[in-house]
Parts: C-alpha cells; sequence; structure tokens
C-alpha cells in the first residue's frame, strides 16, 4: 500500500506522526501509532492502514 486511502482523519494521524519522528527520530513505533489511533479517533479500518503504511514504510527503509 503505497498511497492512503482518502479520509482527513487518517491523513492527519500521518502528518502528527510524522511531526513526532521529526522531534524524536528514536521513538518506538508502537506507542506512537497506538497514540494516533486514539488521538484522532481512527476507525478499525484507517487504523490497520496507518499500521500497514509505516510497516511497509519501514521495510522500505
Amino acid at each position: 500500500m503505497s498511497v492512503l486511502p482518502e479520509g482527513e482523519e487518517l491523513h492527519r494521524a500521518v502528518k502528527w506522526i510524522s511531526g513526532n519522528l521529526q522531534e524524536d527520530p528514536n521513538q518506538e513505533m508502537g506507542p506512537l501509532l497506538r497514540e494516533a489511533i486514539f488521538k484522532f479517533n481512527l476507525s478499525p479500518k484507517d487504523s490497520e492502514h496507518l499500521i500497514e503504511f509505516y510497516r511497509e514504510a519501514k521495510l522500505r527503509g
């Protein structure tokens, strides 16, 4: 999945995570993803998209 589906909260979550990672690149992704899911009240489907997006980003390096 190289492109995130449309969804304002999902896009906001990605921007929020990216901002946090810019401030501290050594943060663990698990807690950051969980916080974003709750902070932006993501649906289970959007949560899975978010997790998969960062899983694939990690694999791409």
